[in-house]
């Protein structure tokens, strides 16, 4: 049965006790750099700092299974299966080991070897049985892989050097917000510039291989920036040499609700649908605060890999059949609540209530008390369609109502611990016609179902014009916070005009993309690609007519165009070759 998803997906990610290295404390959620296998009839999705990992069925609904065999504190968990078993490992400051398992839901990780100090780890077993493991996490060092034994895990003759940045030709690869450095302002974050410099982070790194080429991916430039992004290499051979591949990015999603997709894993379904997991970016309390997200991919005639991120955070379909992930997989839902009337029970100073339907998971709403009760309303201006409603939480001064924890370990670079499992999100969801009746769609008070971007899809669809969520318990007993109450349906009227791109390179890496709006449009999808029939990029804005593109390859052609949306729809703009 076709079920529908929306990213990013809602998963329990676990709280975190934070010191950074600059004082103070912060609480947060965190889960990243997925690392999602299908392994006897199940998807296993390992993330960073989760004691544990999930598991689905269906790629919908995920359950966390704690673990008492894996560190709890490890970054960029890798698993793939060797041989018929489960084999995991992860970073750490020290010898990072490798673990089995044959039964993972029973927690039976045995240790394999202690392993060696790594960034970034990632095994690989090829056609003929032959194992691999690839690691790095640098801006100095380059990607590295060895062959090794698939049952010790020893590694078999010396590592290879295989590729690092090149942010002087992959203009994706360059650091900042937006691919622009800005001069840091505190004397730690001076100090830390200083040291790291201009250079991106090459890591992350995947191996899949399809229909004899073997394609390495890797993450760049850093995991706290929008431009969050995966690339790849190719190669005859596992360990190289291997080739930039120029449809780099493969996955990318600078703009949107919620940004980023790097430091992935590309893996299959039971009908054969290729799926890439990456990071999402939220990066307010802590760079590191971030979220999952997946997006249907796959590789085209001529073997270029790609994801689809167009539209990435709107409601996506996983299909009971093969598809095409073009045409088979958005849900065709727009959204409702850009920037409609919103009211609230009260808000606390500097989170007013328009903040939760500005598309920006990186500000919100918060109520100016902490008793359930609290509630946030969105008039939608007129009855509309409804078919589906997200509801994203945010984590508001969390530190002053969490306990503080004393276990805590020197991690990355901070002292850090993890909450247990589970924090309440406890809401009532409703809709109504005129704002008087009102007609629950959700109500999981009394349940501690964690659940911070809850996706409700609503069977049959509703005709309304409001939409009212109620407060429950919340996580340690803080206040209802909001980044995003999203709703999603058909609105009454067209789509907007199509626009058409001006688009001009500035230089090998940048081009200045302009174009006329659309009256009714309140969005544009940038498409872009390398050829006219493959526009795999996309960069979605809100109320803006113009972008800098700084994620061009040199040496490469591009071509363009502009997707204009609005409540009802999308109209598709001509294709334009970048001049």
């Amino acid at each position: 049965m076709t079920s529908v998803v929306c990213n990013p997906v809602n998963l329990a990610y676990r709280y975190q006790d934070l010191r950074p290295m600059s004082g103070g404390r912060t609480v947060h959620r965190e889960a990243a750099d997925p690392s999602v296998i299908r392994y006897r009839g199940r998807f296993y999705l390992f993330a960073s700092m989760s004691a544990g990992f999930w598991h689905s069925a269906d790629l919908r609904t995920w359950a966390y299974r704690a673990s008492t065999k894996l560190a709890p504190l490890d970054y960029a968990p890798d698993v793939r299966e060797v041989n018929g078993v489960l084999y995991v490992s992860a970073s750490r400051q020290t010898d990072s080991p490798f673990y089995r398992s044959e039964d993972p839901l029973a927690d039976d990780f045995t240790l394999v070897n202690p392993g060696f100090p790594f960034w970034d780890p990632h095994l690989f077993q090829d056609d003929d049985g032959a194992v691999y493991f690839y690691w790095g996490c640098s801006n100095k060092e380059p990607v590295t892989g060895v062959r090794v034994d698939p049952d010790t895990m020893d590694r078999i003759g010396e590592p290879v050097p295989l590729f690092g940045g090149d942010p002087d030709r992959h203009g994706w690869e360059q650091v900042g917000e937006n691919h622009v450095k800005t001069e840091p302002t505190t004397e730690l974050a001076k100090r830390i510039a200083e040291y790291l410099g201009d250079a991106p982070f090459i890591e992350g790194a995947w191996m899949t291989r399809h229909q004899g080429t073997y394609y390495l991916q890797y993450a760049a430039p850093g995991t706290e920036w929008n431009t969050y992004a995966d690339g790849y290499y190719t190669s005859s051979s596992p360990l190289g040499p291997f080739e930039y591949a120029p449809n780099s990015p493969f996955s990318s999603k600078p703009g949107g609700f919620i940004t980023g997709a790097g430091h992935g894993s590309t893996f299959q379904d039971e009908h054969g649908n290729w799926w890439h997991a990456s990071t999402m970016r939220v990066s307010v309390h802590h760079e590191f605060e971030r979220r999952v997200g997946i997006f249907p991919a796959g590789f085209d005639a001529d073997g270029v890999l790609f994801c689809n991120q167009n539209f990435g955070d709107y409601p996506m379909l996983v299909p009971d059949r093969r598809v095409d992930p073009w045409t088979g997989t958005f849900a065709g839902w727009m959204l409702q609540s850009f920037r409609a009337k919103t009211t609230a029970s009260s808000s606390a100073e500097g989170h007013s209530p328009e903040l939760a339907v500005n598309e920006d998971v990186r500000t919100w709403w918060t109520a100016a008390t902490t008793q359930p009760g609290e509630w946030l309303r969105v008039d939608l201006g007129e009855e509309r369609t409804i078919t589906a409603i997200q509801l994203n939480l945010a984590d508001q001064d969390l530190a002053a109502h969490a306990p503080e924890l004393t276990d805590l370990a020197e991690v990355a670079p901070a002292q850090r611990a993890i909450y247990p499992h589970g924090q309440p999100t406890e809401t009532l969801i409703e809709v109504s016609p005129d704002g008087e009746q009102w007609y629950p769609v959700s109500d999981n008070r009394g349940s501690d179902e964690d659940a911070p971007h809850a996706f409700v899809v609503l069977e049959p669809a509703q005709r309304a014009r409001y939409v009212r969520v109620t407060a429950g318990r919340m996580p340690f007993d803080g206040p209802f916070s909001v980044s995003g109450l999203r709703v999603f349906g058909t609105g009454n009227g067209p789509a907007p005009a199509a626009t058409t791109a001006r688009a001009k390179r500035v230089d090998d890496r940048t081009a200045r993309i302009e174009w006329e709006p659309s009256a009714t449009a309140y969005g544009y999808n940038v498409r872009y690609g390398i050829a006219p029939g493959k526009l795999y990029h996309s960069w979605l804005v809100y109320e803006q007519n113009d972008l800098d593109l700084r994620t061009l390859n040199a040496g490469a052609d591009y071509w363009v165009a502009i997707d204009s949306f609005n409540e009802n729809g999308i109209t598709t703009g001509p294709v334009t070759k970048i001049a």
